[in-house]
């Protein structure tokens, strides 16, 4: 079975735990230092995932590229057998290397065409304490299991905004729970204040986004915007969630066209997705479009894709663009620069 994503596989086969009772203190899983490197899933001056490419023509530039890149990986931590942790460790070489073969290889890599990667470890939140919010019972735990994470990742981007940063121009990137936390982060820390001058896009995928989330950060509506936000939610076009309500308060940014219009966009303007073996770049796989909330595409075709039955494609929302999304942030990197320096 070829699988798009190794998340996918992980959360089949692996053996999961829920949290056992509520939240407690003393279930927490040590702190991370980020003034240690351990502490970090990508770091541009070492050897790590964030540095692999799927193809030999294409280049890792972040040896002297001029811009960083801050990533925030997806859920991961489900559990082991015997565990009751509401948060993942980030002392546990196990999980770390779940992290750095799954997101780190199929996500961060997108950015290292671009700019020097940087990812922290966190504490993220259990697979299922999205569930846990809409139970009476469990709520109050899961708020806090959220809280841990996004002190977390707070905590990181501070580090990397003081020690690593050094002003230059940023991106910030996320996927799933990565984005949970980084649309907080973007409204606390970034969010009209001086920084977000340096802020070239921000890349919030896999979690909803109202379009005025933000107070000073619009939704990206042109692929050479700078200082703006893309988001998305991938699902199999023909079908719709169960709890679906139109709501076209929900930002929507096409990968395809890089607007925010409802079009139909052909396969034939894909650039590229990059599948689990991570050794080839498909393109013309998908066609999409951005409509009630939803990036809607049709089934993608590829060897051992009978196997994809899934309806939701959350798993797949950056490997499917894999590449459309890496062209498009040098292309706002590139209209960044002129914009301060001139052509």
């Amino acid at each position: 079975m070829k699988l798009l994503l190794p998340a996918l596989l992980f959360l089949l086969t692996s053996c999961t735990a829920n949290p056992k009772g509520l939240y407690s203190e003393q279930t927490r899983p040590t702190a991370p230092d980020y003034a240690k490197s351990a502490y970090w899933a990508a770091l541009p001056d070492r050897d790590d995932a964030a540095d692999l490419l799927p193809t030999a023509d294409l280049k890792d530039v972040q040896d002297d590229a001029p811009i960083d890149v801050f990533y925030l990986y997806p859920t991961l931590y489900s559990g082991q057998k015997g565990e009751d942790r509401w948060n993942a460790p980030v002392d546990d070489r196990n999980f770390l290397n779940k992290v750095d073969s799954m997101a780190i290889k199929n996500h961060a890599t997108v950015f290292n065409g671009v700019g020097k990667v940087y990812a922290p470890y966190y504490r993220q939140a259990h697979l299922s304490s999205y569930g846990a919010l809409e139970k009476e019972k469990t709520k109050a735990s899961a708020e806090k299991a959220f809280e841990l994470a996004y002190q977390d990742v707070k905590a990181a981007f501070l580090y990397f905004l003081e020690n690593y940063n050094a002003d230059r121009p940023f991106i910030i990137a996320s996927h799933s729970q990565g984005t949970t936390h980084a649309k907080k982060l973007l409204r606390e820390v970034v969010d009209g204040q001086k920084v977000q001058d340096r802020m070239i896009a921000a890349y919030l995928i896999g979690i909803e986004v109202k379009n005025d989330y933000f107070q000073n950060i619009p939704v990206c509506s042109t692929p050479e915007m700078t200082g703006c936000f893309c988001t998305w939610r991938t699902w199999k076009a023909g079908n719709t969630p169960k709890a679906y309500v139109p709501n076209n308060d929900i930002a929507v940014v096409n990968p395809l066209s890089w607007t925010t219009a409802g079009d139909l966009i052909p396969r034939s303007e894909h650039k590229g997705a990059v599948l689990y073996e991570y050794h080839e770049i498909l393109p013309n796989l998908v066609d999409a479009r951005a409509f009630d909330g939803y990036l809607y595409t049709t089934k993608p075709k590829f060897k051992g894709s009978i196997f994809f039955i899934r309806k939701n494609y959350h798993i797949a929302d950056i490997n499917l663009f894999w590449l459309d999304i890496r062209e498009n942030a040098r292309y706002r990197v590139s209209s960044y620069q002129n914009s301060i320096f001139g052509d």
